[in-house]
């Protein structure tokens, strides 16, 4: 069993004693974590807490995808990370891998370094039990949405701005998709780089994907909550949405379209989440070590095994990853992004 042996080959259950206790999940539902698999897409606020508590509760699996690097503001709330990833300027996916994997060796956790589009989606997804949103962005979670629906999957979703949160898990089949209720356009436009966020809330909605997700997986599919939970932790107020009957027009449950599917999520120019941060992704890969002789000349350039930092401009910032992407960091005008870009590296 994927949960544990001991010394004599029997099923260990210490490491999860606690949790098979819970009568609801027993050893029957610890197996079937053991056998399941989960991707999860983000590996900052949310994505840290979610897969935190999927591979301590032993699920068999993780596939962690997410495009950034850690940064000394993300520790507030970020738990999988610490000073030491900061100073290494680890890519966020790397470091939750090298944490997960101290806190449960017998998981194997799939860390990937980049962008989820429409181009690499179906293969993310493939093999997978269940999608768990640690995502920014509602882009993205359209493509999760649209991708899951076209091959059967749940959908964990989950976000969080301020000290409000929103939640719901969607089942094809069985329920309405994200697109049901809320449609394109209406995400709201306040980000956690705008009007801030506290960790409390971000581990309540991160807690309620996973547990939502461990119902599933474990086959307790007749207390699934079904509804968009609605929470305000500051301000005392939570709202239950029941999940009813898809929109007749849904171009994703209903008429099968799945337009995020067809169309490109990450343009070549991308304004990330308030963050002062541009990214723009025109090359197909990077050699790093070719680019820092390249950048030295003309720029404070520091080298890891996963990026290229360079200073190239007052309080402007090139990095540059393995996979073709570039931040430049300093400006939110994709104009001036590109300046900078064509400047230092070219078309």
């Amino acid at each position: 069993m994927v949960f544990g042996k001991g010394e004599e080959g029997n099923v260990n259950t210490a490491r999860y004693s606690r949790q098979m206790l819970f009568e609801p999940i027993q050893e029957k539902g610890q197996q079937a974590l053991s056998n399941s698999t989960a991707l999860v897409v983000g590996a900052g606020a949310l994505g840290t807490v979610i897969s935190n508590q999927l591979v301590r509760a032993g699920i068999g699996k993780i596939r962690l995808i997410d495009r950034d690097y850690v940064e000394l503001s993300n520790l507030q709330r970020q738990i999988m990370f610490d000073e030491e990833d900061v100073r290494e300027a680890m890519p966020k996916a790397q470091a939750a891998k090298q944490k997960l994997e101290k806190i449960n060796s017998q998981v194997e956790v799939e860390a990937i370094i980049g962008n989820v589009t429409s181009e690499n989606i179906d293969e993310l997804i493939k093999d997978m039990d269940v999608v768990l949103d640690g995502t920014d962005n509602f882009a993205t979670r359209y493509l999760l949405n649209d991708a899951c629906f076209n091959h059967q999957l749940p959908f964990s979703y989950g976000g969080v701005v301020s000290s409000r949160g929103m939640t719901a898990f969607f089942v094809p089949g069985k329920t309405p998709c994200l697109r049901c209720i809320m449609k394109e356009g209406t995400g709201g436009g306040q980000t956690c780089d705008t009007v801030g966020v506290i960790a409390p809330a971000v581990d309540m909605i991160a807690s309620f994907e996973v547990t939502e997700t461990l119902k599933y997986l474990t086959m307790n599919h007749e207390v699934l909550r079904g509804t968009l939970k609605t929470i305000d932790i500051w301000h005392n107020r939570h709202y239950d949405m029941k999940l009813t009957e898809p929109a007749s027009d849904c171009p994703t449950c209903q008429k099968q379209e799945f337009p995020a599917l067809k169309q490109n999520v990450n343009d070549e120019e991308t304004v990330l989440c308030g963050r002062d941060t541009v990214q723009i992704h025109r090359q197909p890969e990077f050699n790093l070590e070719e680019w820092e002789s390249q950048l030295t000349k003309v720029a404070d350039v520091r080298r890891t095994p996963f990026l290229i930092k360079a200073a190239v401009g007052e309080e402007i910032y090139l990095v540059m990853f393995k996979d073709g992407r570039v931040l430049v960091q300093g400006t939110e005008d994709p104009v001036q992004a590109r300046i900078w870009y064509d400047r230092f590296i070219g078309s």
